[in-house]
């Protein structure tokens, strides 16, 4: 990606931490007719304007003293296009509901994940993740107790990476971004395979930072034991590096040995077990999912993942959003935070 791109990009990010100001950098960094993606509630906003009315507007009304965290941050190239990707949290002072959430009086954070095609330095397209469901079990309004997996994996802060160098603002090897990126491809083609063939991919001590809605796990076996009934929940799956026509990836890049991936939607199945309290329904689903993975050696050892869990379950029939209220009344979450 060309040096003014990824500036412009450093700038963004860089103007979200504590002491900025996270208007005026969105404002400076998005396009003013940026198509701009977010999660369920907020879906398809139309224009700078419009993300700023919905979304940045009342967040920073409902958490003051807001800012960004973002621990992993780079840029790549996806077929022909520049593209930018951040993953961390908002931090603030809880103190007015947000979209129905009631308030702690306290700090929160809210998880979310960035992914930018650039144009003249600016966001043309976005696509803007949110871990709304870890906030729903903070606040004890969750009401979905199952878990996909075996065992439910932790629901409390997750980290950066461990090596604490996921801001990549620095050029990395042309040659190892296209390694990474083609070894993350092979291993999504291997997901929902009878004999388990993604599993070299991994490191045996790899960590799993999944969405709250399901858990995030460490080590390999854990994982398997969420990944594995995870797929045997659905059939006839089709993620966005298949290529197939029925998902696709709005990107998928690296930078050295970081890698992402996104698609609105990029996973698809019929839903053939229960999953998340729902009982089966033989319905094709389509999932919202992102992912960042780093690379040591030859082999992924963190991977940090969004799943839009909300917009799911609406598809299901479920609107979690909409029990709020009751759960706020007198209910309690199905969920503790770990």
């Amino acid at each position: 990606m060309g040096s003014t791109a990824k500036q412009a990009f450093r700038d963004y990010v860089e103007g979200c931490r504590i002491g900025g100001d996270l208007a005026a950098s969105a404002r400076t960094f998005f396009s003013p007719a940026a198509s701009i993606n977010v999660v369920h509630p907020f879906n398809a906003l139309e224009g700078f304007e419009a993300y700023l009315d919905r979304f940045i507007i009342p967040l920073n009304r409902s958490f003051n003293h807001l800012f960004r965290n973002d621990y992993i941050a780079f840029t790549g190239e996806f077929e022909g296009a520049e593209w930018a990707t951040c993953t961390g949290h908002y931090t603030g002072h809880f103190e007015r509901d947000w979209i129905g959430i009631p308030a702690s009086g306290a700090m929160a954070h809210l998880r979310f994940g960035e992914f930018h095609r650039i144009e003249d330095g600016r966001a043309a397209e976005s696509y803007i993740f949110l871990d709304i469901p870890a906030l729903l079990i903070d606040r004890n309004v969750w009401p979905i107790a199952d878990s996909p997996g075996r065992a439910r994996g932790f629901t409390g802060f997750l980290p950066g990476p461990a090596t604490g160098d996921g801001l990549q603002w620095h050029d990395n090897d042309p040659a190892r971004s296209r390694s990474s990126v083609d070894m993350v491809t092979t291993m999504l083609r291997a997901l929902a395979t009878p004999d388990e063939a993604w599993r070299p991919f991994w490191h045996e001590k790899m960590t799993w930072y999944g969405p709250a809605a399901f858990g995030a796990f460490a080590g390999v076996e854990n994982f398997a034991g969420f990944q594995v009934p995870f797929e045997e929940a659905f059939e006839g799956w089709s993620g966005g590096a298949s290529n197939n026509g029925m998902t696709e990836h709005a990107c998928r890049f690296a930078d050295g040995d970081y890698i992402c991936s996104a698609g609105w939607p990029s996973l698809t199945g019929v839903q053939v077990k229960p999953f998340l309290d729902q009982p089966a329904t033989n319905k094709r689903v389509f999932m919202r999912v992102c992912d960042w993975w780093r690379r040591e050696d030859n082999l992924l050892v963190e991977n940090w993942i969004f799943v839009d869990i909300p917009h799911v379950l609406l598809q299901l029939g479920r609107d979690v959003l909409g029990e709020i209220p009751r759960l706020s009344a007198g209910g309690h979450s199905a969920v503790k935070t770990s």
